[in-house]
This record gives structure tokens, sequence and C-alpha cells, in this order.
């Protein structure tokens, strides 16, 4: 059971609001259902609001459930989960009910009787009502200056032109020099794969053309040349930090699947967003059980986009192109078709679509970009064309957008753990990232492309929240091309609720099901014990393609492999303990 605020519009509402996942009892589904709706509008009508709801049903593994929203102030969004929650649980049946009431006792347990609830309620509002804020909030607007809030701060205003007050203590809407507050260029990146690189990317074009320039990735949170926080920021925390950093004067946010899922779209307003592509992808979570449903979350960041705002598609990607152009649905504020440059409707991006077929001009040919690795890497050609896209519609000349290109990938810091290349001992050595059956059947390709007359090692390896039908696609997608050996790792602080050994099970039965000899799978406890075991069995000519998924995991690879070129280490030659 999950209880929880929207800050932005999201896959479910236009607007703030909260969401409960709810499951239903398949036998009394529609009644359950119905009494929800009927206790939420006498509840919200005693409190006096307006609210927009939405049902979205979908069947997972224990049975059916319905993710139940309803709008709500921004000011009082925790007390709202408690109004949703009150309604699900004298709605729903005896076992649901329990559930849920166990779930609302962590915060307030609200009494059944309809009168002593509202009462109750009354008084949580107003603890939390902030006038101050829906002020604020209502100024901005009209003053088209961006807003963003969390539990403790408001900012009005982007980076350079953004300030940060207390929650509790705000000004008054004429204290604000309005003049001063306002956006900068700011980019949304989103996608199945490729988010990471067209982020660095973007961001590099913005550098060349004198931007000071942050950016949040699941990587971590940088500006300029100063890591502010690593591991996983492409949630909302991470665009944030950007927003509130005084020295940006352009910002590019990855944006994931899983923050606009759990907290909406929480960026008021950007120039540009792009959709890398669409891949099959943590099918389950939170309903998404199909790419066109993906596509469809991942293009919310539309929203944040008015009508001078450009949308950078991929063209090349059926499932995008298949959502696209179905008739605008009947929420507000879903992606709507629109032609390239016509600017349809009051709110509708531009919309461009990127393909290989029609690059800018500002794109060199892939061979005179590092990060195409010859040619080879055409996702990344892919990805440099988008990021041209991008970085076109911010502003950044030309000029900048093709020395970016030329440059960018040449050196193994310019996009830490994505096709990074290296050579020890006549070994070639590529650490990536990819980490689902689209992103590494590419990376495998273009290995196949790179291969020579050397022989393929992989690593592969999964987190434990992806389903056994995922883990099954991944590892057909390691054998699709045959690699001289695989070694398959556990990622013991990726389990996310497996048994340790389980999902590595799963990934060496369905190689062995594919056609894989025994003799050619390995098996390693760790990420870096992988690597290790790749090492050992590697000869001179040999390529070894490594996705490492833990940022610890990564960085003890990259020292290995420093600690190896210092020694002079060559294949067949020990390798050293592990400190």
């Amino acid at each position: 059971m999950d209880s929880r605020r929207l800050l932005g519009p999201s896959l479910w509402l236009d607007a703030p609001g909260v969401i409960l996942e709810a499951v239903l009892d398949p036998a009394r589904a529609e009644a359950e259902l119905a009494a929800w709706r009927e206790r939420l509008d006498a509840i919200v009508a005693a409190l006096g609001w307006q609210v927009t709801t939405h049902v979205r049903r979908h069947v997972a593994p224990d049975g059916p459930r319905a993710a139940l929203a309803c709008t709500a102030p921004i000011d009082v969004l925790l007390t709202a989960t408690l109004v949703n929650e009150w309604a699900w649980i004298g709605a729903a049946t005896d076992g649901a009910r329990r559930a849920a009431a166990t779930m609302a006792a962590e915060d307030e347990r609200l009494p059944d009787a309809f009168d002593a609830a509202v009462a109750r309620l009354r008084t949580l509002l107003a603890a939390e009502a902030n006038a101050a804020l829906l002020a604020l909030a209502e100024r901005a607007a009209r003053a088209r200056v961006p807003l963003v809030t969390d539990d403790d701060l408001v900012t009005l205003g982007y980076g350079a032109r953004g300030r940060s007050w207390p929650m509790r203590a705000l000004p008054a809407p004429g204290d604000v020099d309005w003049g001063a507050r306002g956006t900068i260029p700011v980019a949304l990146v989103t996608g199945s794969n490729g988010k990471t690189t067209t982020v660095r990317l973007v961001a590099a074009m913005l550098r060349a053309a004198g931007h000071k320039v942050g950016y949040s990735c699941s990587d971590g949170v940088f500006v300029e040349d100063e890591c502010l926080a690593s591991g996983d920021w492409s949630g909302p925390e991470g665009a944030r930090r950007i927003f509130r950093d005084a020295r940006v004067t352009a910002a590019v946010l990855e944006t994931a699947r899983g923050g606009l899922l759990r907290r909406g779209l929480v960026v008021p307003q950007a120039a540009a967003a792009i959709v890398t592509n669409i891949a099959e992808d943590h099918f389950g979570a939170y309903g998404i059980q199909s790419e066109r449903e993906l596509a469809e979350v991942k293009l919310g960041v539309a929203r944040a986009l008015g009508r001078e705002g450009t949308l950078v598609l991929n063209g090349d990607d059926a499932t995008l192109r298949a959502v696209m152009d179905e008739p605008r649905g009947a929420r507000a504020g879903a992606p709507r078709r629109v032609e390239t440059g016509s600017g349809a409707g009051a709110s509708a991006p531009h919309v461009t679509w990127f393909g290989r077929a029609n690059p800018p001009g500002s794109v060199p040919p892939a061979a005179q970009m590092p990060l195409a690795a010859g040619g080879a890497a055409a996702y990344n050609v892919m990805n440099a064309i988008g990021a041209a896209y991008v970085a076109r519609a911010l502003g950044v000349p030309d000029e900048a957008i093709t020395r970016t290109l030329r440059t960018f990938g040449g050196e193994n810091e310019d996009n830490p753990g994505r096709l990074q290349r290296f050579e020890l001992g006549g070994v070639r050595i590529w650490v990536d990232y990819a980490h689902n059956p689209h992103g590494l059947a590419a990376l495998l390709g273009a290995a196949h492309a790179s291969r020579g007359d050397g022989r393929v090692g992989v690593l592969l390896g999964q987190a434990g929240d992806r389903d056994d039908a995922a883990l099954r696609a991944l590892a057909r997608a390691a054998w699709d091309r045959a690699p001289d050996r695989v070694t398959v790792k556990d990622i013991p602080h990726f389990r996310r609720g497996r048994a340790p050994g389980e999902v590595p099970a799963i990934l060496r039965d369905t190689l062995l099901a594919a056609g894989a000899p025994a003799d050619r799978i390995a098996m390693a406890p760790e990420e870096v014990d992988g690597v290790r075991d790749l090492l050992a069995w590697a000869r001179p000519g040999d390529l070894l393609v490594l996705p490492v998924h833990a940022l610890a995991a990564r960085d003890g690879t990259l020292a290995l492999v420093e600690r190896l070129r210092s020694a002079g280490w060559r294949p067949g030659q020990p390798l050293p303990g592990i400190d």
C-alpha cells in the first residue's frame, strides 16, 4: 500500500495532489471504487475543497489494483493524503481496510465516523495551511516566475535568477523583487537509455557557449566541475539542488521515470525537453506494464514546456511515434500531436523529431566524434543528434555544438561509466552502465562491430526489482551475440528484496536455455569479482564489455584497471589481491 503526495502534474493529474495505490477485492471492485468516490466527495465538500479525481486500474501479481488520485491545495498535501486514506479505508472490504488502516496509523489515524473525521482533519489543515505560500504561488504564476518547493524551502526563480526562503518565513508578494526573479535555459532529459550521456553532452555544449552549468543525473549533482552530491539524483531533489545554486546560468536535469511517478513533475518551466527512446524496463512498478504506458509517463516532461518550448523526440522510436500520432487524450495537459514548427494550441510546445536520417548541420560525421567509437556506437550518434537539437533550442550556437561533439568522449572523464574505453596489456576494456535488454543489445552490437579477431567477454547482472521476465530478457540479449564468456554477477546492494544468488541463478538458467555452453558461463558474488574473473580469462586482442552498475563497484573497477596499468600487467599474469 502506498499513499503519497504528487507535487506537480503527473500521469494521473494535471496539478498537485495525492494518490493512493489500493488493492481491490476482485468480487467487489466496482462497489469499492464507487464507495471511495462517494466518501471522498462528501469529505472534501465538508472541507470546502473542489477537486478533480482520477482512477487508473491495473492488474498486479497479487490481484487487481487501482491508483486513486485527487487534486489538493499545494500547502496542505500531507493532510490531503489522510483525506484520501480515510475515503478508501471506509470503502474497502475488510482485508484491504485492515491493510490501509495499518498504513494510515503510521501518520494520523482518523476516526471512521464522518463528523469526527471532519473535525480532526480541520485541525490538521489549520496546522499545515500556509496562506503565504498560496499568495506567492498565485503571484508567481501571474509573473511567469517558476516556484519550486519542498518541505523546508520555497524557491522563486532558477539558479542565478532565483532566491529561496524558509517555508514558514515567506515574504509577502509585494516584498519580492520580481524583476530579479525568473528562469534560465533549462532542459529536461528522459527516456529509457542514453539519458545521462545526453545530459552530459548538453551540459558540455552549454559550457562551450559560456554558461555556468548545473546538471543532475543518476551519477550525482554537478555545478561546473564540482560534484555537490554523488549517487542517483535523477529525481526531484536533484533538480531542486541545481535550481538553488546561485552560480547556475543554465541547467540540464535528468528526469527519471521513478521521480515522475512518485512525485509528479516538480519543474514548472523549461525551455526544452527530450525523450531519448522507449524500451522495456521497470514494468510492473506503479502499474506501468507496457512501452506505451511508459511513453505516456516520460512524455509528461512536455508539461513544463509552454508554447515557446521545444519537445525533442526520437523519430526512430516506433512507440513514441504511435503515442504522439494518437488524438490528444482527455487529460488536460497531455502531450498532443504537433507537427514540427506548427505551435498548434495555446500551450502545445514545438516538436522536433530527430533521427539518423536528419542530423542537424552542427553534428559532424561519426568518424569525427570520439563518443561514437569510430561509428560502432550507433546509439551514441543518436544521443549526439538529440543533444544537438536540445542545445539549439536552448540558444547554443552551432559552432559550440560542433566543437563539443568533436572532443567529447575523447577523455574517459568526459562521460564516467558510459562507454569508457581502456587498453590494458593488449586487452580492450569497455566500462558501461547498460542495464536493460535494449541498452545491452546496443552496447554488444557496438562491441561486435569492434571485436576484430579477439574474443568477447561480458559481465552480466541486474537489480532485483525487475521481474523474472525482465531478467530472462536481459540474459537473452546478452547471448544474442554469442560472447565467448559471460560472467554472471550478483549485486548485493541492488538485490532489492531478492535472496542472495537468486538473480544470478535466473540469468544463468536463461543463458543455458538459450544455448550457452556451461563452460562459457562463470559466476561471481560481487561486481568487481566479476571484473577480476574476466581479466583473469582474457588474452591479448580480447574485448571485455563490463556493464557495472553500483558507483562503488565502478570506482573499484577503475581503480583496479589503473593499478594494473601502473604495474605493467599483462594477460596471464596474477591479479593483485583485493585490498
